[in-house]
C-alpha cells in the first residue's frame, strides 16, 4: 500500500508541475502583447523578437548550467559549511537529465536506485517550473528598455540574470537549506525579492546605462508622457500575465510531501502541500492572498493614478508581488492592506525617480517590480516577526534585519553585474541602437535593410539574364 501511494504521490506530482509551467507560460504570452502594446507602432517587431528570443537563449544557457547553480550553491561563497554542494541529477550530462526510465545507469554516480526512480519522474518538470521563473526574471527587463536598446545587449543581460544571478540568489535565498534563510531566517515564500528585486535592481542597472528615449525630456528637463500605443494590448497582457502567476504560485508550492520525509521535522498524520522551505501551506492559503493582494493594488492604482488603466493593471501587478513574500503566511486582509500600500509608494517613486534622474523606465517595471519586491521582501520581515523561516530546528526565525539585507542583497545583485556588463556593451557601441534608426523606428531600419538586399538580388538577377 505505502508503495502504492508514494508512486501515485510522484505521477501526481509531476502532473501538478506540468500543469504549472503550462500555466507560466502565459506569463510571456502577456510580456509579448503588453510590451507590444506600450511600443509605437514603429517598433513593434523588435519589441516582440526582443522579447520572444530571450525564451530560448535562457531555455538553452539554463539547460547547461543553470539548474546545477541552484543544487550546487545553498551553502554560499564559505557562509556555512558544506562548500560546493553535489548535484549530480542537474548535470546536463547525466542520464537523470534526459528521457529516461530505468533504474541506476552509468553515469549517475551518487544517485541511489530510489533516487533515480523519483528524479527520472520529476527531474523535467521541477527543471521546466525553474526554467520559466528564470525567463519571467530575464523579460521584466526587457519592457523598460523598449525602443532604444539593442536586442543583442538584452539578450546577453537576459542570459545572465535568467541563468546565472537570480537562480544564485535562489540557491541562497529560496532553497530548503539555503544559507540565508539558515542564518538570516530569510523568508520569500513566492519570490518578491527572488525574482523581482533582483529583476528590477538590473533594469534600473540597463536603464541608467542606455539613458532615456529620444524626445522624453524636454529641454528643461520636465519629461512627456509616452502613453502606450495601445492600451487593449496592455490590458490583455496584464490579464494574462495574472492568470500566469497563479502557475507562478502553485509552482512555489510542493503539493503532496509525507511527513516522515522531511526527517521528522513536519509533524502529524496527514500529508501536506509545502511551501518553497518545505513549510506547511495550503493552495487555499494563497488563493486568499492572491486574490486580496490584487485588488488591494487594482483598487489603490485606480485611485492615485485617477483611472489610469494602465496604471492601475500595472499596480494590480504590483499589488500581488509586494505581498508574495508572506503571502504564505498573511491574513487576506493583511495582503490586501500590503497589496494597496506599497503598490502606491512604488507609483510614487517611479514619478520621483524620472524627475530627479531622468530615468525613462517605459513600462514602469523598476518601480512594479523592483521597488514592488524589495519593499516587499522588507515588510514581510516585520509582518512576520518571529515566525519560523523552516520547519528544520536550529534555522533562524523570521526577522526585519534579516529580511532587509536578504532584499539589499537581491537588488545589488541584479544591479551591480548588469550595470558592469551594460557599461562595457556600452563603451563598443553595442548597447543601444544608433539615433537615426531609433528616430525612425527599427523596424522600418530593418524594412530599409531588407529592401535593399532585395534590389540588390533584383539587379543581379537582371544582370545574369542580360
Amino acid at each position: 500500500m505505502e508503495g502504492n501511494l508514494n508512486a501515485l504521490t510522484t505521477i501526481f506530482t509531476e502532473f501538478y508541475y506540468w500543469v504549472t509551467i503550462v500555466m507560466m507560460f502565459l506569463i510571456h504570452v502577456g510580456f509579448c502583447t503588453y510590451e507590444v502594446g506600450v511600443s509605437r507602432r514603429r517598433n513593434h517587431l523588435k519589441t516582440l523578437m526582443k522579447n520572444a528570443m530571450a525564451i530560448p537563449l535562457v531555455t538553452v544557457t539554463f539547460y547547461f548550467f543553470g539548474w546545477w547553480i541552484y543544487f550546487g550553491f545553498p551553502n554560499g561563497p564559505g557562509m556555512v559549511p558544506g562548500g560546493l554542494a553535489a548535484a549530480p541529477f542537474a548535470e546536463p550530462w547525466n542520464p537523470l537529465m534526459a528521457t529516461h526510465l530505468s533504474g541506476v545507469s552509468p553515469g549517475e554516480t551518487g544517485v541511489t536506485p530510489t533516487e533515480a526512480a523519483l528524479w527520472h519522474r520529476l527531474n523535467g518538470v521541477f527543471w521546466g517550473a525553474f526554467l520559466l521563473f528564470s525567463i519571467t526574471t530575464a523579460s521584466i527587463i526587457s519592457g523598460s528598455i523598449i525602443e532604444r536598446a539593442r536586442s543583442g545587449a538584452f539578450w546577453i543581460v537576459a542570459v545572465l540574470i535568467g541563468s546565472v544571478l537570480w537562480i544564485l540568489d535562489a540557491s541562497w535565498g529560496w532553497h530548503p537549506q539555503g544559507w540565508m534563510v539558515k542564518l538570516w531566517g530569510y523568508h520569500d515564500a513566492y519570490a518578491s525579492g527572488v525574482v523581482h528585486a533582483i529583476a528590477g535592481g538590473a533594469a534600473l542597472a540597463f536603464l541608467i546605462v542606455l539613458g532615456p528615449r529620444i524626445g522624453k525630456f524636454r529641454p528643461d528637463g520636465t519629461a512627456r508622457d509616452i502613453p502606450p500605443h495601445n492600451v487593449w494590448l496592455v490590458t490583455i497582457g496584464l490579464f494574462l500575465i495574472y492568470t500566469g502567476f497563479w502557475g507562478f504560485y502553485a509552482a512555489c508550492n510542493i503539493p503532496l510531501i509525507s511527513p516522515a520525509t522531511i526527517a521528522g521535522q513536519i509533524t502529524g498524520d496527514t500529508w501536506t502541500a509545502t511551501n518553497i522551505y518545505l513549510a506547511p501551506t495550503t493552495l487555499s492559503a494563497i488563493t486568499f492572498n492572491f486574490l486580496m493582494s490584487l485588488s488591494g493594488g487594482m483598487m489603490a492604482g485606480y485611485i492615485v493614478s485617477k483611472g489610469d488603466p494602465f496604471w492601475t493593471f500595472s499596480m494590480g501587478l504590483c499589488g500581488v508581488i509586494s505581498a508574495s513574500a508572506g503571502n504564505d503566511l498573511y491574513h487576506p486582509i493583511q495582503a490586501m492592506l500590503i497589496g494597496a500600500i506599497v503598490p502606491s509608494i512604488c507609483y510614487k517613486l517611479h514619478y520621483f525617480v524620472e524627475r530627479r534622474f531622468k530615468i525613462d523606465d517605459a513600462v514602469g517595471a523598476v518601480a512594479v517590480h523592483g521597488y514592488g519586491g524589495f519593499l516587499g521582501v522588507v515588510v514581510a520581515g516585520f509582518m512576520l516577526w518571529g515566525q519560523p523561516s523552516s520547519p528544520y530546528e536550529g534555522f533562524a526565525h523570521i526577522n526585519p534585519l534579516g529580511n532587509f539585507a536578504g532584499a539589499v542583497l537581491m537588488f545589488a545583485l541584479g544591479f551591480i553585474p548588469t550595470f558592469v556588463v551594460c557599461k562595457i556593451l556600452n563603451s563598443m557601441n553595442l548597447l543601444r541602437v544608433p539615433a537615426k534608426v531609433e528616430l525612425e523606428g527599427v523596424d522600418f531600419a530593418l524594412n530599409h535593410a531588407f529592401e535593399a538586399s532585395v534590389r540588390e538580388v533584383g539587379s543581379a538577377e537582371k544582370a545574369m539574364i542580360k
